[in-house]
C-alpha cells in the first residue's frame, strides 16, 4: 500500500504542514504502509493520497482523483482552510476527498454540514524532545513559536512587553522564519526600539524544543488555527500558553481555559503576562488546567491509522 502525503511548497525548511507530515508518515510506517512526503504529486500515483491544505493542494488533490478514481483521497484542513470561513478550492477539495482530518474539536462546525459525516478530530501530538532541561532563572523568558505573516499577529507579545512596568524581567524571544517581506523591516526596528524582545530567526525542531522546555511561558497570538500543534509541544514541556481566544485552540484547550486573551489585543495580554509573572498561584493553576495526555502521540497514531485502514479494507 503505497501512501504519499504532500505539503504545500514552501520557502521556509520547517513548516508546520512539514512536521505534520513527516509526523504522521513516521505513525504510518510503523502500521505496515509505504509513505513518502514531498510537495509535488508523484509519478506513479499513490493508492493513498493525504494532502495537508484544502486550498493550496487543490489542484493535486483534484488532479489525483480525476486520474485515479479508485485512489483514496484524505484532506487534513489548516487554520487557512476553514478560517474565517473555506473558500471555493478548499471546498472542492473536501468534496472530492474520501475523509477529512480536522485538528480540534471545533473545526467541523466550520465545515459544511454534508460533509461532516467524513470529518475525522485528530489531535496533533507532541511528545518531550527536550528532558531535565530547567527554566530560565535569569528573569522571566516568555517564547513566541510561530512564522511571521499576518495571520499570526506575530509581533503582538513584542507590543506587550513594551507596555510592562520598568521592573518586570519578562523578556520575549521570537523563533520563526519570515514568510511575509515586510516582517523584515519590522523585526529590526522592533528589535532596535524594544529591548525586551528577540527574534531568533528560523530554529530546528531541537532548538524550538530546547526553547520551550526553558521558557517560562509561551505566547500565540495568531488570528485563526487549525489546530495549534506548537500548543502541545508547549504544554508536554511543562510551559504554560496565553493564547488569543480562537476556535482553533478553544478546540484544543476548552472554553474555560485561563489563559485566553482578545485577538489583537496587547494590553490584555500584557495584563496576562505581569499577572504570570507577579501571581504565583494563578501561574501554577495555569501551569496544571492543560493535561498534557491530550496530546498523545498513541492516540494521534491510533486514529489515523484506524482511519487509513477502514478507508483501504
Amino acid at each position: 500500500m503505497e501512501v504519499f502525503i504532500l505539503t504545500p511548497t514552501s520557502p521556509i525548511r520547517s513548516t508546520g504542514n512539514r512536521g505534520t507530515a513527516y509526523q504522521w508518515a513516521s505513525m504510518l510506517e510503523k502500521s505496515g504502509y509505504s509513505v513518502a512526503v514531498g510537495s509535488e504529486l508523484p509519478e506513479p500515483l499513490p493508492d493513498l493520497l493525504v494532502v495537508l491544505h484544502a486550498g493550496k493542494c487543490h489542484d493535486a488533490a483534484i488532479e489525483f482523483k480525476r486520474r485515479h478514481p479508485s485512489g483514496k483521497l484524505i484532506v487534513g484542513l489548516t487554520g487557512t482552510d476553514i478560517y474565517p470561513a473555506p473558500g471555493e478550492a478548499a471546498l472542492e477539495s473536501m468534496r472530492f476527498a474520501d475523509a477529512l482530518i480536522a485538528l480540534q474539536s471545533q473545526a467541523p462546525e466550520q465545515i459544511p454540514i454534508e460533509l461532516r459525516k467524513k470529518t475525522h478530530v485528530i489531535v496533533q501530538s507532541a511528545e518531550q524532545i527536550i528532558s531535565g532541561t530547567e527554566k530560565n532563572a535569569d528573569g522571566f523568558r516568555v517564547c513566541v513559536v510561530g512564522h511571521l505573516r499576518n495571520v499570526k499577529d506575530p509581533l503582538l507579545t513584542a507590543k506587550a512587553a513594551r507596555l510592562l512596568p520598568a521592573e518586570s524581567k519578562i523578556q520575549v524571544f521570537h523563533a520563526g522564519g519570515i514568510l511575509e517581506p515586510e516582517y523584515e523591516a519590522l523585526v529590526e526596528s522592533e528589535m532596535a526600539e524594544n529591548p525586551r524582545y528577540h527574534w531568533l530567526g528560523e530554529q530546528s525542531p531541537e532548538e524550538t524544543s530546547r526553547l520551550l522546555a526553558t521558557s517560562q511561558l509561551m505566547v500565540l497570538s495568531s488570528h485563526s488555527e487549525g489546530g495549534g500543534r506548537v500548543v502541545g509541544e508547549a504544554i508536554v514541556h511543562g510551559t504554560p500558553v496565553l493564547s488569543t481566544r480562537i476556535d482553533g485552540i478553544v478546540g484544543l484547550l476548552g472554553e474555560d481555559y485561563p489563559g485566553f486573551y482578545p485577538v489583537g489585543d496587547a494590553e490584555s495580554l500584557a495584563t496576562l503576562l505581569q499577572r504570570c509573572e507577579t501571581d504565583h498561584e494563578f501561574f501554577a493553576h495555569l501551569q496544571s488546567t492543560a493535561d498534557p495526555a491530550l496530546f498523545s502521540p498513541e492516540t494521534e497514531s491510533r486514529l489515523l491509522s484506524e482511519l487509513v485502514d477502514s478507508l483501504v479494507s
